[in-house]
């Protein structure tokens, strides 16, 4: 009888944990699902790129995952039972495809979506790139501006920065405009914030700092001193969502609808259940909530796989520091910022800025990829016969 594992989700997160825990785990002792609605990794750090109609490499998960036992679901997660832990799904190619999944440990990692603020009228004329979809629709729509047209870009945080520098140097033509509701990278170090200032000013790039958006209309944005900023098209950037079915669960979750784990990312209600990324509320140094990131998600998805795998075999439970290094921050193709932290989060002096930035965020990204195909190696062979008893018993990891 093989332990079933269900992961639900394959951004980097959901990912490298099923990839992961195939490597440490005997696909003779477990059966791993992943259920994903899309056929390939989607690099969610590069969507700035794909808006302005760079090509992104295909990453086939069939090809990812070939020959690791890894089962790959295409479907759409239409909701979760935790007390008969079940999973309900949709199939992407058949809407009358519905089918119920059941689990002995399922791993949350539906990841997050756009967050609109509740901002009249953001939903309707904003446009997003918190995934492919939208990154798509804004390519298709940045492609029909003419020369001089305006492009508001709302929101000061890295996905702002990003977008706004990506866009202005792919198309020097328009009028770039950035709209933050505080000061032009105030989180960074000075010698950060000289760097993103000077980029944007060689850009071409006009900011309004500490503006409130409070409205988004067909052609402008309001701001909440009263005034209208002409936008022929506005790109909203101002944080994320989680994804919202952790909370019409019985999950103990916040009220953000994110699910409240321990130090293994194990659901603090629900033992067989973890979440990862941006789907937990995970503790970080100086007891302050890990931020929604690709450098928060990855090494709760390393945590979680090697706890489910450790509690499944009798092994020692991992206790690695979930602590932050640096911020890596694209500034368009030739310029970059690398801004080093504290372990939680906080900017110190020292950072990197320039091409030789750019360059090393790019390794980053291409290595942020590479380890969602290459998880650490497996855990030796005299561990897999617990894994069998464990999974005959039906015990809970």
């Amino acid at each position: 009888m093989q332990h079933r594992i269900i992961v639900l989700g394959a951004g980097y997160t959901g990912a490298i944990a099923a990839g992961r825990l195939a490597k440490r785990l005997h696909r003779e002792d477990v059966a791993i699902t992943l259920v994903n609605a899309e056929p390939d990794f989607v690099e969610r750090v590069r969507m700035h790129q794909l808006a302005v109609g760079q090509d992104l490499r295909l990453r086939p998960f069939d090809e990812m995952f070939a020959g690791t036992g890894v089962e790959l679901k295409l479907a759409k997660v239409t909701g979760v039972d935790v007390d008969r832990k079940t999973v309900a799904v949709r199939d992407v190619l058949d809407a009358n495809g519905v089918e119920e999944l059941e689990y002995d440990t399922l791993v949350y990692a539906l990841g997050s979506g756009w967050n609109d603020q509740g901002v009249p009228g953001a939903a309707e004329h904003a446009h997003e790139i918190a995934g492919r979809p939208g990154a798509l629709q804004l390519r298709e729509r940045l492609a029909r501006l003419g020369a001089g047209q305006p492009v508001v870009v709302v929101g000061g945080g890295l996905t702002g920065l990003e977008a706004a520098t990506e866009i202005a140097e792919a198309r020097r033509d328009l009028a770039v405009v950035l709209a933050a509701r505080g000061g032009l990278g105030d989180w960074l170090s000075p010698k950060g914030r000289r760097h993103v200032r000077k980029v944007f000013d060689k850009l071409g790039i006009t900011v309004h700092e500490h503006t409130a958006v409070t409205g988004v209309e067909a052609d402008r944005v309001a701001t909440a001193d009263g005034k209208a900023i002409p936008a022929a098209l506005t790109v909203w950037t101002t944080g994320f969502a989680v994804h919202p079915i952790a909370q019409a669960t019985t999950l103990e979750t916040t009220g953000t609808g994110q699910i409240v784990v321990d130090g293994t990312m194990r659901s603090v209600s629900h033992p067989d259940v973890y979440a990862i990324g941006d789907a937990a509320m995970a503790m970080g140094p100086g007891d302050k909530p890990l931020r929604m990131s690709c450098a928060s998600g990855t090494p709760t998805a390393w945590q979680a796989a090697d706890a489910i795998a450790a509690r499944l075999t009798g092994g020692k439970l991992p206790n690695a520091p979930l602590r932050y290094f640096n911020q890596c921050i694209s500034l368009g193709r030739k310029e970059g910022l690398i801004q080093y932290v504290t372990a939680d989060d906080r900017a110190v002096r020292s950072a990197l800025t320039g091409r030789f930035a750019a360059v090393y965020k790019e390794l980053v990204c291409k290595g942020a990829a590479w380890g969602v195909a290459n998880p650490m190696l497996g855990m030796p062979t005299r561990r897999r016969r617990v894994v069998r008893e464990r999974a005959r018993a039906g015990s809970a990891v």
